[in-house]
């Protein structure tokens, strides 16, 4: 079966993870698994997220460039033109009848082939500050699905950011974080953190966690579930061996690179660290979990700082700038929370009042309005030859 709607971008799961939700909207919506393709970057994570998720991916070479001068621009730029071509090829031959781009490379040479075509686009931007790919693609786009009002695209229109079913599901009642807390072998009397600073990692946290091993090594009411990212779990592992604490005798400390069943940490922990990418934000509040948010410094626009900001102003969490990020601080701050449950509870308040579930089936429904417009003609001229 031909693509009907065609899913472009990725790179981090940031990225991806709305992409897949919107794609399972689509889905429960009725159109059918195999009309729903997706063109990534064979760099981005999107490689292996999406074909576990169920679906197919064309992947294009490439790499993004970089915002000087230097000799890598000119290969990315050569490697661009060829994804442009591999995409308008792919495009020509299943003429799908909406292009939707999430960010990331891969969105860039799907929306110029799309915009070639004359095949409508959707932008997807759930930051609150749009990136380089979604300003360009945005120019000529049918209109921009964004989680914030205010979004400067053109054509905005404010759905909420796109949530996977999964992690709507997570199960934060009573039953729920003792079943996923039995699931990890957490007893109920710890105070369980979950720090998670996107797939790649964030060397600023890892460093002042891996230093909070030493500095609450004899706190045995804590779990810290560090989930390291790729870049760097093998050096934060050596450096962990030799001063991991012992769980029987003090903190419970667990170290991963990458958590596949991430619901059941989120349904089991009382507090996230981390960045504060917008898919992380958005998860944050769709559960109603409290935060204690280091925005990546330098992040196009600032957005992370502006993301972070809108759930400090609520109450939902506490935000660190990167360069205070340290141990003292962080340890701090843990010890803080994790004796003041009222505290813990009114921020988990805040964050769910400001939680969107229904973001992904927003966008899955512009986009199935753009693809009804698109097909009717066509569906029209039919029913008038057969007619005659």
């Amino acid at each position: 079966m031909s693509p009907g709607i065609v899913i472009a971008g990725g790179g981090t799961a940031g990225h991806v993870s709305p992409a897949l939700a919107i794609a399972e909207a689509l889905v429960e919506g009725g159109r059918p698994r195999e009309s729903v393709r997706f063109v990534g970057s064979a760099r981005g994570m999107e490689a292996r997220l999406v074909p576990d998720a169920g679906f197919s991916i064309t992947l294009l070479p490439g790499r993004g460039l970089k915002r000087k001068l230097t000799p890598e621009n000119g290969l990315a730029i050569a490697e661009l033109a060829v994804a442009t071509a591999r995409a308008l090829a792919l495009l020509r031959r299943n003429r799908p009848e909406v292009v939707v781009t999430v960010a990331g490379y891969a969105s860039v040479p799907c929306a110029l082939a799309a915009r070639l075509l004359m095949v409508p686009i959707v932008v997807v931007n759930i930051d609150a500050v749009p990136g380089a790919a979604n300003r360009l693609v945005g120019r000529f786009a049918e209109l921009a699905a964004v989680a914030l009002p205010g979004t400067p695209l053109p054509r905005a229109v404010v759905t909420g950011a796109p949530v996977r079913a999964s992690v709507l599901a997570v199960d934060r009642s009573a039953e729920g974080r003792a079943a996923a807390r039995a699931r990890l072998g957490v007893g109920a009397d710890r105070f369980v953190i979950l720090v998670t600073s996107g797939s790649l990692g964030a060397r600023t946290v890892n460093e002042a966690v891996l230093g909070c091993a030493v500095a609450l090594a004899d706190r045995r009411d804590l779990v810290i579930y560090h989930v390291s990212g790729t870049r760097d779990h093998a050096s934060v592992a050596e450096r962990l061996t030799p001063i991991a604490p012992d769980p029987a005798r003090g903190l419970d400390y667990r170290l991963v690179a990458y958590e596949t069943a991430m619901p059941t940490v989120l349904a089991a922990c009382d507090l996230v660290i981390g960045r504060a990418g917008a898919s992380t934000v958005a998860e944050l509040t769709v559960i109603g979990l409290p935060s204690v948010l280091i925005p990546l410094p330098g992040a196009p626009g600032d957005h992370q700082t502006k993301n972070a900001e809108l759930l400090e102003k609520a109450g939902a969490a506490i935000v660190i700038a990167d360069p205070q990020c340290t141990t003292a601080r962080l340890a701090s701050v843990i010890d803080e929370l994790a004796g003041d449950r009222l505290h813990l509870a009114d921020m988990a308040a805040a964050a769910r009042a400001l939680g969107n579930r229904d973001g992904a089936s927003r966008v899955a429904k512009l986009v199935e309005e753009i693809a009804s417009r698109r097909t009717a003609p066509a569906a029209r001229g039919g029913e008038t030859g057969r007619a005659a």
